[in-house]
């Protein structure tokens, strides 16, 4: 049996560290290849590139693990029964379930060891690239910009353009640059047509050239008031060509170290993020319990069951007790008072479901966590009857069908985990919804491999096909 257990071993970790180092370099590549146009030919050094690729790489362990796992499943026990190896097993008298039992000790190993990856060197991998990205934008701070939003990355300043154009995209087009360098928000507007960014390598400062446009600025006073900005000289010139240096030292003043950088949800550990969870709710019950009082108070629902009329029957229709003049005021004041309320109710229900989804995306990436580590466990019981019920080696229809099961699994993740965020479902059910729907179907898989079945009876479903056309046949031929 010991023999038994070591080929077994043996014939699933050779395709597992195989398969594992393919799907992680083909991982790190894609990767790459959505960062090239930010790395390529911006004179970052080779060892800066070398760090990020590793950082990616230990970030896509916890991905390239259970497809790994899921495909070798498929290719060892597909090869085991193509070379009629598990048939021969199976007539000594030894059953799936006890055959693979060496290897379930592995997959629980490994099921652990990639709670642990995620729980402690992902996190720190995902930071440290966060790092970097900084740094590089440091290195050209045109990589700082990006068109169609708001930039706020540079200090004091507020850079907006519609796309970036030209050989080295240094090109823009259609600038709005709020300068924030006062106290006073967006007192100075500078809009143009084109625009160019001029930089130097070690140099603090980035140029924008700009052609075409305008400057704007309010001449507001240091101590000023709301009636004093209504009163408050404008200025507004037209300019052909003007150039904007901006100071981007501290554009890379990133320490890895402070709390501020560490609350983004891959850069959290388990702890932390329960840790994290648990500062939100309480200033989120809070504002709701603000607002409901507000509303309350609004409505003057305090006052709603008090009889203001003593001595006297009032009639049921509340209008009926008023003349026709009173009826139509006190209408009026109603549907007012209504659409106030409503429209208040509108902007709370947005900030409300705003301040959720932060809520539920930490705790959905909490679920998720515990549930991708556990992935390996489940594809591996998904990947190993199919193995032996398809008969197949090899890299092909494994490969095809591994793909089109992790494909499923991660869509099914991605689903639960949108469905979470906009509330739709709870973060527990969001964060689990792909384990819960394929671990019955390994469940049924290894049920089927057990008893010597195919995942499903074909000759069955074609049987009645067969008998009506030929029945059809018959009767032409009649």
């Amino acid at each position: 049996m010991k023999i038994l257990n070591r080929y077994i071993l043996k014939s699933f970790l050779s395709p597992f560290v195989a398969t594992f180092f393919i799907i992680l370099f083909v991982l790190i590549m894609q990767a790459l290849w959505l960062q090239f146009d930010k790395i390529a030919g911006k004179g970052i050094s080779l060892v800066i590139i070398l760090k990020f690729l590793g950082y990616m790489a230990l970030m896509m362990v916890p991905t390239a693990l259970p497809i790994a796992i899921l495909l070798s499943a498929i290719m060892a026990l597909g090869n085991m029964a193509e070379n009629y190896e598990f048939a021969a097993v199976k007539s000594a008298g030894i059953s799936l379930q006890r055959f693979i039992r060496p290897l379930v000790m592995l997959m629980l190993v490994l099921s652990v060891s990639n709670f642990l990856f995620l729980n402690y060197v992902f996190p720190y991998a995902s930071l440290k690239s966060k790092n970097l990205i900084y740094n590089m934008k440091m290195k050209e701070p045109g990589l700082a910009l990006v068109p169609g939003t708001f930039n706020t990355e540079i200090p004091n300043y507020s850079i907006k353009f519609e796309e970036k154009y030209g050989e080295d995209e240094n090109l823009l087009k259609n600038v709005l640059i709020y300068d924030l360098r006062s106290n006073t928000v967006n007192n100075k507007v500078i809009t143009a047509k084109k625009g160019e960014i001029v930089s130097e390598e070690g140099s603090r400062y980035l140029t924008l050239i700009l052609e075409d446009g305008y400057y704007a600025e309010d001449m507001i006073p240091n101590k000023t008031t709301v009636e004093s900005r209504k009163r408050a000289p404008f200025t507004k010139a037209h300019f052909d060509h003007y150039e904007v240096n901006i100071d981007v030292s501290s554009i890379g003043d990133f320490d890895p170290d402070d709390v501020k950088y560490k609350t983004g949800k891959e850069m959290l550990s388990l702890r932390q993020l329960d840790f994290f969870i648990d500062s939100l709710q309480a200033p989120y019950h809070e504002f709701v319990a603000n607002r409901a009082q507000r509303v309350y108070k609004t409505m003057r629902a305090s006052s709603l069951m008090k009889d203001t009329v003593k001595g006297e029957l009032l009639k049921p229709e509340i209008l009926d007790n008023f003349d026709e003049k009173n009826k139509n005021l006190i209408a009026d004041n109603a549907f007012i008072a209504v659409q106030g309320n409503l429209e208040n109710l509108r902007s709370f229900k947005n900030t409300l479901k705003d301040k959720r989804k932060i809520i539920n995306g930490y705790n959905v990436e909490f679920h998720k966590r515990i549930a991708f580590s556990i992935a390996c466990l489940v594809l591996f019981f998904v990947g190993t009857p199919l193995g032996s019920i398809i008969r197949k080696g090899g890299f092909g229809l494994p490969m095809i069908i591994a793909i089109t099961i992790f494909v499923i699994y991660f869509f099914l993740s991605i689903f639960g985990k949108n469905m979470a965020e906009s509330n739709k479902v709870s973060p527990f059910i969001g964060g689990w919804l792909a384990t819960f729907i394929l671990l019955p179907f390994g469940a049924l898989l290894m049920k089927r491999a057990t008893n010597d079945k195919g995942i499903f009876n074909f000759d069955a479903f074609m049987q009645p096909v067969y008998t009506f056309f030929n029945k059809i046949f018959k009767l032409n031929k009649n």
